[in-house]
């Protein structure tokens, strides 16, 4: 039985923790995985943020479902993979997911009708080469004529070179460049040290 979080570098029904075993490794290392999501977040202005995914944060979230929802059943449990698995990033992107936040109700509805597109206008872009532009909601479309999602989920595809400036130390800025949300940051080297690692040559 598998009693640790293990990372195989995909996530398979073999390498979940049957629940018992969670619900232990949970009292223990939950801390760790909110440090490491919280490592991994970035916050652009005051209403955009993007959370970095890795294999640690979508295993977590898979065992967190199925917890959550008393999940033991095999097809279930594939349903779970299924939606988070594509989420973890393999070797030549950053995976994340877009959340964009604003607490009263009235200013949340109005905001989603003045950012439709907004997913689509979020770029990376790593000193010395140009933009990379995200490419948004590979799964499902999540807009619709009148507003866009308050999520969104994200893929930014390097190319070697790209992949090679970040490992090697170079700036990288997360930005929008939505007429209505015009925002970049740079990211923090030590979030940056975290999403390198995510990078393969």
């Amino acid at each position: 039985m598998i009693t640790t979080m293990q990372l195989t570098g995909k996530i398979t029904r073999d390498t979940l923790m049957p629940l018992e075993a969670y619900a232990k490794w949970r009292k223990l290392h939950k801390p760790e995985v909110i440090a490491h999501r919280k490592l991994r977040t970035v916050h652009l202005g005051e209403h955009l943020t993007v959370q970095f995914e890795s294999e640690l944060s979508m295993r977590y979230q898979i065992q967190e479902m199925l917890r959550i929802e008393k999940i033991f059943e095999e097809e279930g449990i594939q349903d779970e993979i299924d939606a988070y698995a594509p989420l973890v990033p393999d070797g030549t992107n950053w995976k994340a997911t877009l959340m964009i936040e604003y607490p009263d109700v009235h200013e949340r509805r109005r905001e989603l009708a003045r950012l439709i597109g907004i997913e689509d206008r979020m770029f990376v872009e790593v000193e010395g080469h140009g933009r990379v532009y995200a490419i948004a909601d590979e799964d499902l479309d999540r807009e619709t004529p009148d507003k866009t999602s308050a999520v969104h989920f994200l893929r930014f595809e390097f190319s070697p070179a790209m992949r090679a400036a970040i490992k090697a130390g170079a700036s990288v800025k997360l930005g929008c460049d939505h007429t209505n949300y015009p925002a970049h940051v740079t990211i923090p080297p030590e979030t940056l040290a975290s999403l390198a690692g995510d990078l393969r040559d």
